[in-house]
């Protein structure tokens, strides 16, 4: 480690890595890092916050459970136990990837939000900067995936209401909203879910459904309903199985349309494949919007200090409001040679080659496939940079730029 001079000619310290730059230890970087160590490649990943995947530790709500079969949401080279029920629980997938952290001897070191990260051209050198070091490779890894950092969107009037309003990155119970009436603001998978757990701990949710989406159920016949999907997808087309799949969804849900959830045109495989779009999973929300324990709204035109309005008229009163309005990716703040992404975070090149960009920059974590594409793209981004490192000759250069990193 050596001094060097930082963006603005202040003084930083300087450390050269012996192998990638890994940004993200949540689920994608953890996968990266270990499949790195099964090439014998080191590496040095940065995590923003004080542990592992944060988002999984502080940013669910604790019912929270794997929406596919474990074998979906495997990492490579290490299979969830086989005590773990089919859709282990939050606390499960934390224990597993624990778990797989110690296997690998993964180390992140915490507490390193990268500020800035560019590639230098004279150099052939990547530069990411954080608060107390300046660190430098000749690859660069964005593990920061697409769910960063929370969407928080723009209403009429949020201001002004008297009641709290919070993202469901922060909720974790409906026990603290025990006999309310709260306003769900988004009907994806969270905002269903958080819906029904708030109708079990006898809130009343009332669900914005402004626009169309998927509901299947999350087995058919006792099988997993994204299994048969991919299965039936190995022989025939995509827009044969979508067909299929709605056909059965509609005999086991009914028409979800009467009751306010509208369906895209689009099937559910092809919608997530062009768009990235989920489908959500029903695990018994359908039975309670058909109850009318969970009541579906129009959207939002505004809010009010006591509710909201509706656009088709209604207005209502409502002790909180709950955001389910997702994540999204937080590259563009801090990645400046970003010809590889769109201008919202996402690489420009699609699935299934979107994991490697130009001049030594990967991405995981981006497929809009979960964690089975997460662990798909990890061995791919190893294997490419596993190839790279055996075939460099100068191994004075190499090993000049070993340096051990020390916990802070």
């Amino acid at each position: 480690m050596e001094s060097c001079k930082g963006l603005e000619g202040e003084e930083v310290k300087c450390v050269w890595v012996h192998g990638p730059i890994i940004v993200g230890a949540g689920p994608s970087g953890l996968a990266v890092a270990a499949c790195l160590s099964h090439h014998g490649v080191p590496y040095v990943i940065l995590e923003r916050s004080d542990c592992i995947t944060s988002l999984w530790q502080h940013r669910t709500y604790d019912r929270l459970k794997l929406h596919l079969p474990k074998h979906f949401c495997e990492l490579p080279f290490m299979p969830f136990p086989h005590h773990f029920p089919k859709y282990p629980s939050k606390n499960q997938f934390i224990s597993y990837l624990n778990s797989y952290a110690s296997r690998f001897n993964i180390r992140p070191r915490f507490n390193q939000s990268v500020h800035t990260a560019h590639f230098d051209p004279a150099s052939e050198f990547w530069v990411v900067r954080t608060d107390d070091f300046q660190y430098i490779s000749p690859w660069l890894v964005v593990a920061t995936g697409e769910n960063a950092d929370p969407v928080i969107p723009s209403i009429v009037g949020m201001d002004k209401f008297h009641g709290p309003i919070v993202h469901t990155s922060v909720y974790k119970s409906g026990s603290d909203y025990k006999n309310k009436r709260v306003l769900v603001v988004g009907c994806g998978n969270s905002g269903m879910e958080v819906s029904l757990d708030l109708c079990r701990h006898n809130a009343s949710p009332y669900m914005v459904a402004r626009n169309t989406v998927h509901v299947l159920p999350r087995e058919m016949f006792g099988f997993s309903t994204f299994g048969i999907a991919m299965g039936l997808l190995k022989w025939l087309p995509i827009k044969f199985v979508d067909k299929l799949v709605l056909a059965l969804a509609r005999l086991m849900l009914g028409d979800t349309a009467r009751y306010g959830v509208r369906r895209p045109k689009t099937g559910p495989l092809e919608l997530k494949l062009v768009t990235g779009k989920t489908p959500v999973l029903d695990v018994g929300q359908v039975a309670q919007i058909r109850s009318g324990n969970i009541k579906v709204m129009e959207g939002v035109k505004e809010i009010t200090r006591n509710g909201a309005k509706f656009m088709d008229g209604q207005e209502k009163e409502f002790s909180a409001i709950i955001l389910a309005t997702g994540y999204k990716s937080n590259v563009p703040t801090w990645l400046k040679s970003r010809e590889s992404f769109t201008k919202d975070g996402m690489p420009k090149t699609p699935f299934p080659m979107g994991w490697k960009g130009e001049n030594g920059l990967y991405t995981v974590g981006f497929t809009r496939r979960g964690l089975l594409g997460t662990a798909s793209d990890a061995v791919k981004i190893a294997e490419d940079i596993a190839d790279q490192w055996m075939t460099v000759k100068d191994k004075s250069y190499r090993n000049s730029h070993i340096i051990l990193l020390k916990s802070t």
